[in-house]
């Protein structure tokens, strides 16, 4: 019956370089960064915004994404490591040694964002709204190859399991097979973002702002909510708790993407960017024009 199971044992690893290596993980991590950048390409040029911006969100994105993630897994998940001593603080700095948390991420673009929007959206007739409607599509994408990432990692996997497609994670001495969790996630956010781009691509004209950004943080952390109970503990603290530290944190984004939907219908503005009017070309007319005196 071991046969039924899928062995994993793939090396981080992609490629040694000396002392530097190249690790899948980062290379899917960057690989989403990248994707995203085209899809925001697409979004600015068919709504009208300057493409001169995409660079500069790049670079907050990434900027966020790395900082936040690095700080919500030593604040939410192993405070007293990172807090406790001088060099487990000094460790907070070092995002390379591992630990990542998805919802730091989201908290850090959250705000990232506000700032993008309060510093380029007026001039370039977009808000904050508008911009977040974007991002949740490419950061659909993204998450699906974060995830992809944490497999080749060997990481944040499920409860045994007898179902066919159960992964036994022996670079961790794993013995018994896990649900591969990774690829649960990685699996929702894919649907995820292909149906939040295709309502873009189709129904753009016809959706309220805010739509978009109401039904990802439903349909993104609702699956995690789900999918969480089927994952082991990441921390000590969790065995034994009703709810993880991840279930937690997933609630108000849950509560938030309702109350999103609730505002974006009641207040019914257009999703896509409002350009402002040119303005109207003087028609001559045929009457006669009076007589000078």
């Amino acid at each position: 019956m071991d046969l039924l199971f899928i062995h994993w044992h793939v090396n981080p690893v992609l490629l040694q370089l000396g002392s530097i290596g190249i690790r899948w993980y980062s290379l899917l991590f960057v690989s989403g960064f990248i994707l995203g950048w085209f899809i925001f390409k697409w979004f600015f040029k068919r709504e009208g915004i300057s493409e001169n911006l995409l660079d500069s969100l790049l670079y907050t994105l990434l900027i966020a994404t790395i900082v936040g993630a690095r700080l919500g897994h030593c604040l939410f998940y192993q405070p007293d490591y990172y807090l406790g001593s001088w060099q487990g603080f000094l460790e907070i700095f070092m995002p390379w040694k591992g630990g990542l948390a998805s919802h730091g991420g989201a908290i850090a673009l959250l705000l990232a964002m506000w700032w993008y929007a309060r510093h380029y959206g007026r001039k370039n007739h977009f808000d904050y709204l508008w911009i977040m409607d974007h991002l949740c599509i490419a950061v659909a994408f993204a998450g699906c190859f974060i995830r992809l990432g944490n497999l080749f990692n060997s990481e944040i996997y499920g409860d045994v399991t007898s179902l066919p497609w159960g992964f036994i994670f022996e670079l961790r001495g794993e013995t018994e097979p896990k649900h591969p969790t990774q690829l649960y996630e990685a699996l929702s956010y894919l649907i995820l973002g292909l149906s939040l781009l295709g309502l873009y691509w189709k129904k753009l004209d016809k959706l309220p702002r805010g739509f978009f950004f109401g039904a990802f943080l439903i349909g993104c952390f609702g699956m995690r909510f789900l999918i969480e109970f089927i994952k082991e503990p990441q921390v000590g603290f969790e065995e034994g708790m009703a709810l993880n530290m991840g279930q937690l944190l997933s609630v108000p984004f849950v509560i938030a993407g309702i109350c999103m939907l609730v505002y974006a219908y009641k207040k019914k503005m257009p999703a896509s960017a409002l350009q402002p009017e040119a303005p109207k070309k003087q028609v001559e007319t045929h009457y006669a024009k009076p007589l000078s005196k």
